[in-house]
């Protein structure tokens, strides 16, 4: 199992994509060799240079929260992989450095929401399936701690407990040192998936001897999967393919109760609005692309890209959907485009 987390320096496959010019490839392997000699402040001045005259480069803006990451300033770093995650949501890496960030405070559950993002925008990001196997099984330590808190006698989750602390190196905090090391960077001009020295997990010491499993052999630990990301995505897909076959009473069902209608118009003008406009085509197509969840108990957002193709027009847009469970339902309280 690989030690607690992987973060990666730079994209796979990024350089096809953003160094479409020899000055902007120059100057990521300029400020890749400054990274490696450990020069920091000069590798952030040339990044800051470069952003000065591209502010929208993402190579250079990921290239500044690595640095961030450097400094320590976690919430710099945090900051900026959360805006690239924002304008280039097709990209995993972000993503991963946000999980790695997350984790070393010791937020889990965030790091595993975007971990969980990483892997639905790249189902092949073999860092990411890792690091979200390192992340299920830190819960998994946590849970099966709190368990012996509640029963000291439950033999069961000691023996899953000792299982899942040799596998991530005996870990009781959620403590993890800083997420860059500069000598981790290898040829990062020259290998366009180098990646970071992994992350190593600080152990606290054990206040008594570490428990010795029973000699009764014990199955493989199930780790508890949140599926709330899942539910809310499954809702969107429903609803989009509700859109395309043009069944309006499945389609409006998706709408909460309480749904604020865009022009702050009565629910029945905007349902007979939507059902017209909606049932007058002769042909719809609606897909959901790059999708990015959030979850906060029964509220959820949900950003992603929507592909709309009908018999007379074709649209790409940015769309965002505020979602409400009610009933065990998560439904749509209110919808934004462009943003």
């Amino acid at each position: 199992m690989s030690k607690l987390l992987k973060n990666v320096f730079i994209f796979s496959g990024f350089f096809l994509v953003f160094f479409s010019t020899p000055s902007i490839a120059d100057d990521a392997s300029d400020i890749g060799k400054l990274l490696r000699s450990g020069q920091i402040a000069q590798a952030m001045q040339k990044v800051d240079i470069a952003l000065a005259a591209r502010p929208k480069d993402a190579q250079m803006r990921f290239l500044k929260g690595l640095i961030l990451t450097e400094q320590n300033k976690q919430t710099e770093a945090i900051a900026v992989f959360s805006k690239l995650t924002d304008d280039y949501p097709e990209l995993p890496e972000p993503y991963n450095n946000l999980a790695v960030l997350f984790a070393s405070s010791g937020q889990y559950d965030k790091a595993r929401a975007a971990l969980e993002m990483a892997i639905r925008t790249n189902p092949t990001y073999g860092t990411a399936h890792e690091n979200l196997g390192d992340v299920y099984a830190k819960l998994a330590s946590q849970a099966y701690d709190k368990a012996l808190q509640l029963d000291t006698n439950n033999s069961g989750a000691k023996l899953k407990l000792t299982m899942v602390k040799n596998l991530i190196g005996n870990t009781t905090g959620g403590t993890i040192p800083k997420t860059i090391s500069s000598a981790g960077v290898n040829q990062a001009s020259e290998n366009s998936s180098a990646a970071i020295k992994p992350l190593q997990v600080v152990s606290k010491k054990p206040e008594s001897e570490p428990l010795k499993p029973e000699a009764k052999p014990a199955s493989k630990p199930v780790l508890a999967k949140n599926t709330d990301n899942d539910d809310v995505f499954n809702s969107v897909e429903s609803w989009a393919k509700a859109w395309s076959n043009k069944d309006t009473a499945s389609y409006l069902a998706h709408y909460a109760k309480d749904f604020q209608t865009p022009k702050g118009e009565s629910r029945k003008s905007w349902a007979d609005e939507r059902r017209a406009r909606i049932e007058g085509k002769g042909r719809i197509s609606v897909k959901i692309e790059t999708p990015k969840i959030s979850v906060d108990g029964r509220n959820a957002t949900i950003k992603f890209r929507q592909i709309y193709t009908s018999d007379r027009l074709t649209a790409n847009s940015r769309k965002t959907l505020e979602m409400i469970k009610q009933d065990g339902k998560w439904l749509i309280q209110q919808e934004r485009a462009g943003n």
